[in-house]
């Protein structure tokens, strides 16, 4: 309850209580730039960005020259804004003590020799699988996504166990809120199978989509649990796919022996979800 004031002997008014601010600081709206810059994937100009967050247009302008005077942004060749080069120091420096990643990359490297397809590290921000880590196999056939690409976790493999350590109620709600058509108009969308996939593919510590993202490209992808059985990373193998059908057992074993390992260096295969009892 507000308390009463009592009025001077003056006259003055009596003092009234605080207005609850409501301005959005500058540093926040510094971040809803560089997120929805993220989100979108490409260049867009100040007039996009403060449509898109609902920003005043002199606010973002004024936000969009300090971020691009820090090279914290960088102007494109269209007239628009993009992330700038300064973030990606930041990201090399953080990466360099980010020990998950590090073994990951090292893991992902073996595979990609093994195998002789693309290999890649996944993971999850909200409904979208983000690709954090990649690396080329020397096979003919060379299929690529660039480092940060984000699609809807309901396009791929790994989208189906990156929601391990969720129930099953946060699982349908992600599902339901972030599932969208794909360009080949193959990926599930309906939250109730999704959810019944996630199990499976969680119960059998692999997920294989084929078709669903891009025409003839198909992945294999297993969980990397952590003590918590949560699923922050998947390692995956991206290929032609024709080739799941021709050699569908190794390619299994092998994506799992890389989870495998990577979770023994991490030192994440004790406890609970260690000796067969690493998934559900």
């Amino acid at each position: 309850m507000t308390k009463a004031t009592t009025t001077e002997a003056s006259g003055d008014e009596p003092e009234r209580a605080p207005q609850r601010r409501s301005r959005v600081s500058g540093i926040d709206r510094a971040v809803q730039i560089l997120d929805h810059l993220q989100q979108e994937g490409r260049a867009q100009t100040a007039y996009e960005v403060a449509r898109a967050i609902g920003a005043p247009l002199s606010t973002v302008y004024a936000i969009v020259e300090d971020l691009l005077d820090k090279s914290l942004l960088a102007r494109s060749g269209d007239g628009g804004v993009w992330l700038g080069p300064r973030l990606y120091h930041y990201g090399l420096a953080y990466a360099r003590d980010l020990q998950v990643i590090n073994v990951a990359t090292h893991e992902m490297h073996v595979l990609a020799r093994e195998v002789g397809e693309t290999v890649q590290i996944c993971g999850r921000d909200g409904g979208m699988m983000v690709v954090e880590a990649m690396a080329e196999g020397p096979g003919h056939f060379v299929i690529t996504s660039r480092v940060g690409t984000r699609v809807p976790l309901n396009w791929t493999a790994s989208g189906r166990l990156l929601v391990a350590g969720l129930d099953d109620a946060e699982r349908s709600a992600l599902f339901r809120r972030s599932a969208k058509a794909s360009p080949t108009g193959r990926a599930v969308t309906d939250p109730a199978t999704l959810l019944a996939q996630a199990r499976d593919a969680l119960a059998a510590g692999v997920s294989i989509q084929a078709g669903e993202s891009d025409y003839a490209v198909a992945c294999i992808a297993a969980p990397v649990l952590d003590e918590a059985g949560a699923c922050p990373i998947t390692v995956s193998i991206v290929l032609p796919e024709f080739r799941v059908n021709e050699e569908h057992a190794n390619f299994v074993e092998a994506v799992k022996a890389a989870a495998r390992r990577i979770e023994d260096k991490l030192g994440w295969r004790v406890g609970p979800f260690a000796n067969g009892r690493r998934y559900g």
